[in-house]
């Protein structure tokens, strides 16, 4: 439209021929110009009449400036061309034309009105919706001509206008760049919790295998000295029997006191180890949760008189005596009698093993507000603090009680007193060691409740 009116054979009705078509035709084009080959302006049509000082000034600007910026010595001459480019701080949109009219050249310059592109083109060009994508355009400086500022990322693109605005830039988001950005925030978070949680899983399964196969080896280790002490225990019973049996047997006693003091050995050490056979039995039924007990109502003193007897030649001929207080009047109770017979024999065995420097023993059974009390007390070296909590524990045997006076180790099997936490227990009592200082002995005890009915 404009090289058909910016005709050179028509200069003079230039503006006649031009504005009233211009709303309609051109209406980005601000004004046209048409210079001659000196560089003189021999034709000027304006849509803005009142704006001459701006129009004079864009005259000077473009004889003085532009035209050493537009490409006016390239093949073809009359292609048409355009020019962006800020000068003295303000944006120019320009599109141009080399024509030949009698042997003189002449240049026709359109000079395009940049707010009305950004105000009534472009809102046309880039409405927004929820199927469109979202534009910003923005000029040499990264300033915001038209649109909203978007946030970069991999969903936004920046790329220079193709033709005629190629100083600026739009820059493009899909209509839920924001929703999608997100998304993919959210799931390199979930990504990376979830790498951290797998790290954590096998941190904590590596450890948890490391635990088990220590607990393992420690299991491997405990059973093996288990079985070697049970061994231990029950060799010496057997090898005390049998010598004084053979004893007997053969006649080589000296006096009828002899035989019955050698007769009373053979008893005792079958006692103690037919007492040692019931703890292993009573343990491996306990750990496999086959224990039953046979609840009868009676006195619970018989039983630990019984337990007294059954021990005290062992502890006579070791030279700590056990001496018995039994009260008076105990009331009757629901309890298995070879449970708590063997749960006493445990705590006296235990005394005798133990109590270094002890020179007696003592048991005591009494009668405290609804509880019947056992204890079994010596007056040895004591237990060591560190060793406390741990006492009743399956297999357990305190640091530094392993040897006697004498240098040789102590053998036991560590499982007597966890058994007499599980008569207590099953009994509906429990079992404890007192708070003794630190040599002045050992006590330890366990109670039961009176019942008037079979628990």
């Amino acid at each position: 439209m404009i090289i058909s009116v910016a005709d050179p054979a028509q200069l003079e009705d230039l503006a006649a021929r031009w504005i009233p078509t211009a709303q309609r035709e051109t209406p980005t084009v601000r004004a046209v110009l048409v210079l001659d080959d000196q560089r003189q302006v021999v034709a000027f049509a304006s849509r803005a009449a009142s704006a001459w000082p701006e129009e004079e000034s864009f005259r000077r600007l473009l004889i003085e400036r532009m035209m050493r910026d537009m490409d006016l010595g390239k093949e073809p001459a009359e292609e048409l061309r355009h020019l962006h480019r800020a000068y003295r701080g303000q944006s120019y949109l320009v599109s141009y034309w080399q024509r030949t009219f009698q042997s003189r050249k002449y240049l026709i310059v359109a000079w395009h009105d940049l707010g009305r592109i950004v105000r009534e083109i472009m809102p046309t060009l880039f409405a927004e919706s929820p199927q469109q994508p979202r534009a910003t355009v923005v000029d040499e400086d990264s300033r915001v001509i038209f649109g909203r500022t978007l946030g970069s990322g991999a969903y936004t693109v920046g790329v220079p206008f193709p033709t005629t605005l190629y100083g600026w830039k739009v820059t493009v988001s899909p209509g839920k760049g924001d929703e999608l950005a997100a998304r993919v925030e959210n799931r390199k978070l979930l990504e990376i919790v979830m790498v951290l949680l797998s790290c954590v899983v096998i941190v904590l399964g590596v450890a948890a295998i490391v635990l088990s196969a220590e607990r393992e080896r420690r299991m491997s280790a405990i059973k093996s000295e288990f079985v070697a002490n049970v061994s231990h225990e029950l060799k010496t019973p057997l090898a005390l029997i049998r010598m004084f049996a053979e004893m007997l047997q053969t006649g080589r006693v000296a006096s009828e006191e002899k035989r019955r003091e050698y007769l009373d050995i053979v008893v005792g050490e079958s006692e103690r180890l037919t007492a040692l056979i019931e703890n292993v039995l009573d343990f491996a039924r306990v750990e496999k949760g086959r224990q039953s007990y046979d609840f009868a109502k009676g006195n619970i003193a018989s039983s630990v008189t019984n337990s007294c007897n059954l021990s005290r030649i062992r502890a006579e001929r070791e030279g700590r005596p056990i001496h018995s207080f039994i009260a008076t009047n105990l009331p009757d109770t629901w309890f298995d009698e070879r449970a708590i017979q063997l749960a006493v024999m445990n705590l006296i065995d235990n005394a005798l093993k133990y109590a270094h420097g002890a020179d007696r023993i003592d048991v005591t059974l009494t009668c405290e507000e609804t509880n019947l009390v056992v204890r079994v007390k010596d007056n040895g070296e004591g237990i060591d603090k560190e060793d406390r909590s741990r006492l009743f524990e399956r297999f357990f045997r305190g640091s530094n009680r392993l040897r006697s006076p004498s240098g040789s180790p102590i053998r036991g099997t560590g499982i007597g007193l966890a058994l007499v936490k599980h008569v207590a227990e099953s009994h509906g009592g429990e079992a404890w060691v007192e708070p003794i200082l630190e040599g002045e002995g050992a006590c330890f005890g366990f109670s039961i409740p009176i019942r008037d009915e079979s628990p």
